[in-house]
């Protein structure tokens, strides 16, 4: 575990490095988290359009949820915040523009969770 979502706007979809991004992601949930490598799971979900602000400005939007059961520290929490911030800009290619970028790190309930590997 962590169940990690990455919502981006669709004017980063020909520049944004998911792959490496999401593989990228996974290796500082095992660094500051202490989690599992086979149990990271990072998807990425394309949104049309956001509205940032109030003004005529338009930015891309790059979202990052990470989920995670409870136990962590908040200052682990927050490395993870800070860590996956600093490495976005290297994965977003130099066409982005500028980008708004958020991670929010969420505990769930891990009783109401579950997870397998289905078909062979």
């Amino acid at each position: 575990m962590p169940l990690i979502t990455v919502d981006y706007t669709d004017r980063l979809a020909g520049t944004f490095d998911r792959r490496g991004f999401g593989l990228a992601l996974n290796r500082l949930a095992v660094k500051l988290l202490d989690a599992k490598p086979a149990g990271c799971k990072t998807r990425f979900r394309r949104t049309e359009e956001a509205v940032v602000g109030a003004d005529t400005e338009t930015f891309a939007l790059v979202a990052v949820k990470v989920e995670i059961f409870p136990g962590r520290s908040a200052e682990a929490k927050a490395a993870l915040g800070e860590a996956v911030l600093a490495a976005l800009p290297g994965y977003l290619g130099g066409e982005a523009g500028p980008v708004q970028a958020t991670v929010q790190v969420e505990e769930f309930d891990h009783r109401a969770y579950r997870s397998a590997v289905l078909g062979g």
